[in-house]
């Protein structure tokens, strides 16, 4: 399933991934003041979407462990183009199509191994903000942040919990 938001300019995008039914004041506080937000999936619950949307327009995708009759209704990618940039969202990297750019895709946002990761590869930017719920192993607590400037994106991520 595949949906297609366009949005007005919106320069600063929040990234959060893998927040696992929890809703880090952390997480709420680096997000405030964004455009929009991307969730790239294992929300858990609806609970953790509505806390998001009281920030800004907010954009999700459904990943493994969103189960039940709330998660049916997300899509399992998502589009939307700020300013110049089409930025695909997707829970798991094994889930993005080969084709991305023959597609306009210029951003790639992923979530799943609660690593997180920039990287960019034939000339499309991949971003994994990590995970923002309960700490997995010895992996960071975190998040990021894309900011478009006409077709220009650059992404990071900061550690919510040091």
């Amino acid at each position: 399933m595949t949906s297609r938001t366009r949005r007005s300019s919106p320069g600063r995008i929040g990234l959060i991934s893998d927040t696992h039914n929890l809703v880090r004041p952390e997480a709420l506080d680096y997000l405030a003041g964004c455009d929009a937000i991307i969730h790239a999936g294992d929300i858990c619950n609806p609970a953790v979407l509505d806390a998001l949307a009281q920030i800004a327009p907010l954009t999700a995708v459904r990943g493994n462990n969103d189960t039940g009759e709330w998660a049916r209704s997300l899509p399992t990618h998502a589009t939307l183009t700020v300013q110049q940039v089409t930025i695909l969202v997707v829970h798991d990297i094994a889930d993005v199509p080969a084709d991305l750019r023959k597609q306009g895709i210029g951003v790639v946002v992923t979530g799943h191994s609660h690593k997180p990761s920039i990287s960019e590869r034939d000339g499309v930017l991949f971003v994994n903000p990590g995970s923002a719920g309960p700490r997995r192993f010895k992996l960071p607590v975190s998040a990021g942040m894309l900011v478009v400037d006409g077709a220009r994106a650059e992404a990071s991520f900061d550690l919510l919990l040091k």
